[in-house]
C-alpha cells in the first residue's frame, strides 16, 4: 500500500512538473473561447489587415447578452475603469482577448484624417446616441484595453453607428472597396461601426514607379510605357509622364519607336492638352510598320470621345482606303457620321459593315443600325 502511495505521489509530482513546464513554455492545450480571425483588403496598392478575436453575443456561460450588451461590463459606454491593469479610463477593446490590431501598408486617411503606414491597436469608445470614437493606438502589445494609455494615441476619429441585422459573432468586414476607398465595418449584435479609409492611390503608384524604374523593371520598355500611360490617365505628374514616354520612344537601350510607344506619348500630350503635338505624334505612329486597321479604328474612336470629329473622319477615311474590304472600315465611318448626327448616312455605312462582318459581330452591328434608324447616336 505504501509503495502504491509512493508511486502515486511521484506520479503526481511528475505530472505537476510536466504541466508547469508546459505552461512555462507557452504550450496551449485548450482553444480560446473567442477565436482569432483576420480580414484584409487591397485598396489600390494599399493593403489593410485586421487581426482580432470574435466574442459571441451568447456569453461563455451561455447567457444571451443581446438585450444587455451596450453599456454593460462587456461593452461599457465611453471610458471606464475596468478594474484591472493600469488604465483608469479605458475604451472598448473592439474585439476580445489581445489588442485588435489593424495594419496599413501605406499612409492612409481615416475619416479624412491622416494616419501613417504601420500597425495600431484598435479601440472604440461607444456612446448611447449612436456615436462612437475610434482610436488607433501605437501600443499593439497589450491585452485588450486594460493597459490603454491615451498618450499612445496616433489618431482618434468620430463616427456614427448604424443598426443592422443580428450578428452573433463579432465580425469585421470591408463592406465597400474601390481602388482608392474602403469602408471597414465592425458588426456585433445589431450595431455597425463603419470606418471610412482612403488611400491616395495615384500618388502612391507614382512613387512606386519612381522606385521600380531604378531597379530591374527599368530595363523593360513596358514598365516605362505603363508608368507614362497611368500618369496620363490620372493627369498627375505629366512632365514625368512625358519623360517616361520619350524614354520608351528613343534615347535608351530599350527604346523602340513604334505605334504603341508613340501612341502612349500622344496620350500624355493629350492629357497635357497639347492637342496639336499629340496629333502630329499620332500621324507619325500611323506610318509605322505593322500598323493595322484596328489601330486606326481605336484612334478614331478616341478622337470621337474627345469631340474631335473632323480628325476622326480623316482617320476613318484613310482606313477605308487602306482596308476597303474590312468590315471595320465602313463601321468606323458609320461611327463618325453617327457622332456628327448624320444618321441616314451612318446607317448606309453600317449596312455595308454588317454585310462584311463576321457572324459573331453582326447582332451588335444590327443593334447599332436599329439605333440609327430611330434617329439616335450609337456611340
Amino acid at each position: 500500500m505504501k509503495k502504491q502511495l509512493l508511486k502515486y505521489s511521484i506520479f503526481s509530482l511528475l505530472l505537476v512538473f510536466i504541466v508547469s513546464q508546459s505552461i512555462a513554455q507557452g504550450i496551449v492545450f485548450t482553444p480560446q473561447v473567442s477565436g482569432a480571425a483576420s480580414v484584409s483588403q487591397h485598396v489600390g496598392i494599399t493593403n489593410i489587415e485586421v487581426k482580432y478575436s470574435r466574442p459571441n453575443v451568447v456569453s461563455p456561460q451561455g447567457q444571451d447578452r443581446t438585450d444587455n450588451l451596450w453599456g454593460s461590463p462587456t461593452v461599457p459606454y465611453g471610458f471606464t475603469n475596468l478594474g484591472f491593469g493600469t488604465a483608469t479610463e479605458a475604451p472598448w477593446r473592439a474585439g476580445a482577448n489581445e489588442n485588435t490590431i489593424i495594419t496599413f501598408s501605406t499612409d492612409v486617411k481615416v475619416e479624412g484624417k491622416d494616419l501613417k503606414a504601420g500597425s495600431y491597436g484598435l479601440h472604440i469608445a461607444v456612446y448611447e446616441d449612436n456615436k462612437a470614437t475610434v482610436i488607433f493606438s501605437n501600443d499593439t502589445q497589450s491585452w485588450g484595453s486594460y493597459f490603454y494609455n491615451p498618450e499612445n494615441d496616433a489618431l482618434r476619429v468620430d463616427i456614427t453607428t448604424q443598426e443592422v441585422a443580428q450578428t452573433d459573432l463579432l465580425t469585421y468586414t470591408f463592406i465597400e472597396a474601390t481602388t482608392s476607398d474602403a469602408v471597414l465595418a465592425l458588426d456585433w449584435e445589431k450595431k455597425r461601426f463603419p470606418i471610412k479609409i482612403s488611400a491616395d492611390t495615384p500618388e502612391l503608384v507614382y512613387q512606386n514607379f519612381k522606385e521600380k524604374l531604378k531597379g530591374d523593371q527599368g530595363f523593360n520598355i513596358q514598365s516605362w510605357m505603363a508608368a507614362a500611360n497611368y500618369l496620363a490617365q490620372n493627369k498627375i505628374h505629366l512632365d514625368d509622364a512625358l519623360n517616361y514616354a520619350n524614354a520608351a520612344v528613343e534615347g535608351q537601350f530599350f527604346s523602340d519607336k513604334n505605334f504603341n510607344t508613340l501612341a502612349v506619348k500622344a496620350g500624355v500630350l493629350v492629357a497635357m492638352e497639347k492637342m496639336d503635338e499629340a496629333e502630329k505624334v499620332m500621324d507619325e505612329a500611323l506610318t509605322m510598320q505593322g500598323v493595322t486597321i484596328n489601330n486606326y479604328y481605336a484612334y478614331g474612336r478616341q478622337l470621337i470621345s474627345q469631340d474631335r470629329k473632323e480628325k476622326a473622319m480623316e482617320i476613318f477615311k484613310k482606313a477605308s482606303k487602306k482596308w476597303s474590304d474590312h468590315w471595320l472600315a465602313p463601321h468606323g465611318l458609320a461611327r463618325v457620321y453617327s457622332a456628327m448626327g448624320e444618321y441616314k448616312k451612318a446607317a448606309e455605312y453600317e449596312t455595308k459593315a454588317i454585310a462584311k462582318a463576321p457572324e459573331a459581330s453582326k447582332p451588335v452591328l444590327e443593334g447599332y443600325l436599329n439605333t440609327l434608324k430611330e434617329g439616335k447616336d450609337f456611340n
